[in-house]
């Protein structure tokens, strides 16, 4: 036993729970690369389900619509069954759906198939940052997140070179046994100790927190639980009439009064732009569309079909580095860096693609094109994929983490339904420089608003950033009245929870 325990180190725990995680994120990358390689394939003349610009485009972005169905599903399933049991939950759709592509025979099923797939996607977008920020340690966080965007990455190359060489049914083939993989790890992965101290099964969040996190971390453990047994308490008093109507008005009043508190309101509208931002980046439009971004930046007289590989490859390679990078820069300032190389590649990429189109450069190379969709690329893999989902996971205060995440989501999804759906639509009337100009401009505007609003995370603790979302700690005290809302106190709460902090 005791060779056992120098081996099986807290960190190697956390890496594995964080696997279990991270390969259910992947799937994101999986899915949408995959319309890289579906509707080409079905655009051939002899394709058993035959396709036109409008139904790819469809099969390609009802994701968005789906992520929302998911966005709903999740926020209940994590704080009522925990957040294990969402993670398994997100798994069955997506297992189910690629089974469905693997028997389609028309569009109907494909769109079905991509609609369970989206819902899969819309749980594990909300869960995967809340759950990975619940299971490390707050030095190793930003690392482990970043692993979010790796494995993203890692299933867009997997999709994209099995595309290069098989045929798309036997491709959804090997991506279910991955997504069965990842299903068996996830069962053996324990429940989150956040969310089991929140239940009130406090012996079994410390066992669980010191399985994962070892006997170092001792403050962070104390501080969960005392906050929890607080918020116990006082829901516990607020739940003491059994009549319905005064617990609806108990609950609209709850609602009300959390609307009004900073650690609420002001993480949701710091990730509703961090969330726009990410996709209006490009990533999702580059994992989805690479063949046609390709031709329209290069041509198509080179090896798209390398290219592809090889950007891939290099996006894994830019991950890789950021999660190393992330653990030693500041968040904001890896924010602000990579964002502003992702605008120098829009607006490059459009004067270049307009100066091309008109004969405007007197010298061109393929190599030109090339070089700006990797800088793109690297902006993407190391900075707009990763950091959003490392934000998400440390700014949202434990008790709305749910509601809170739900929320910010939901302008994740709708933004990618908008992206992908839209891009035939731009490239055909406004040209790809036009798509791009407008790309810069939403990016430009988001990463405003996070240098005003957006505070620094790195290396500290969940607790201590929801306090300075708050302005201070709050007592136990002030938990108890806020949270207490059939007390006859609740309008002096209201009153204290609503009152500038400065």
């Amino acid at each position: 036993m005791a060779k056992k325990s120098t081996w099986i180190t807290p960190f190697k725990k956390q890496c594995f729970v964080t696997l279990g995680v991270s390969l259910n994120m992947a799937a994101h990358g999986l899915v949408m690369g995959f319309a890289a390689i579906l509707l080409p394939q079905l655009r051939q003349p002899d394709s058993i389900i035959p396709i036109d610009d409008s139904s790819g485009s469809w099969i390609a972005s009802i994701l968005g619509f789906a992520l929302v169905a998911g966005n709903f599903i999740v926020p209940t399933v994590m704080a009522k069954y925990g957040r294990r049991t969402a993670n398994l939950c997100s798994l069955a759709p997506m297992i189910v759906g690629w089974f469905c592509i693997i028997m389609a025979t028309n569009i109907t099923t494909l769109l079905i198939a991509r609609f369970l797939q989206g819902i899969a996607m819309g749980m594990s977008a909300s869960l995967g940052p809340v759950l990975i920020g619940e299971y490390t340690s707050p030095k190793n966080r930003g690392a482990f997140l970043t692993t979010i965007s790796l494995t993203i990455a890692t299933g867009v190359l997997t999709v994209h070179t099995l595309g290069s060489y098989l045929a798309w049914q036997t491709a959804a083939l090997v991506i279910a046994f991955i997504m069965f993989v990842d299903l068996l790890i996830v069962i053996y992965s324990p429940e989150s100790p956040s969310w089991l101290a929140d239940q009130g099964r406090y012996e079994d969040s410390e066992k669980v927190f010191r399985w994962l996190r070892g006997d170092g971390e001792d403050e962070e453990l104390r501080r969960m639980i005392e906050t929890s047994m607080v918020v116990r308490e006082s829901k516990a008093d607020a739940n003491l009439s059994d009549s319905f109507s005064k617990r609806m008005r108990a609950n609209m009043a709850y609602f009300a009064v959390t609307m009004r508190k900073k650690e609420f309101y002001k993480p949701i509208f710091i990730m509703i732009h961090i969330y726009t931002l990410g996709q209006w980046a490009g990533a999702n439009i580059l994992a989805a569309y690479t063949l046609d971004i390709f031709k329209h930046v290069i041509g198509s007289e080179a090896n798209i079909s390398l290219l592809i590989i090889t950007l891939d490859a290099q996006r894994i390679i830019s991950n890789s580095v950021a999660v190393y990078v992330i653990k030693k820069i500041k968040r904001r300032t890896m924010l602000f860096a990579t964002v502003g190389i992702n605008m120098f590649a829009f607006l490059a990429t459009a004067a270049y693609t307009y100066a091309k189109a008109h004969d405007m450069i007197s010298f061109d190379h393929p190599f030109i094109g090339i070089a700006l969709i990797h800088i793109h690329m690297f902006s993407i893999a190391t900075g707009t994929v990763p950091l959003p989902f490392i934000i998400a996971g440390e700014v949202f205060p434990l008790e709305y983490r749910s509601l809170a995440g739900g929320i910010s989501v939901l302008f994740l999804s709708s933004n990618l339904f908008i992206t992908v759906k839209t891009v035939p639509f731009l490239f055909n009337n406004f040209g790809i420089h036009g798509a791009y100009i407008l790309y810069a401009v939403v990016v430009g505007y988001c990463v405003m608003i996070a240098w005003w609003f957006l505070p620094e995370t790195k290396d500290r603790t969940l607790q201590e950033i929801e306090d300075e979302f708050r302005g201070r700690p709050l007592s136990p005290e002030e938990l108890k009245s806020t949270q207490s809302l059939t007390s006859m106190k609740l309008h002096n709460a209201d009153r204290r929870c609503s009152s500038p902090v400065v």
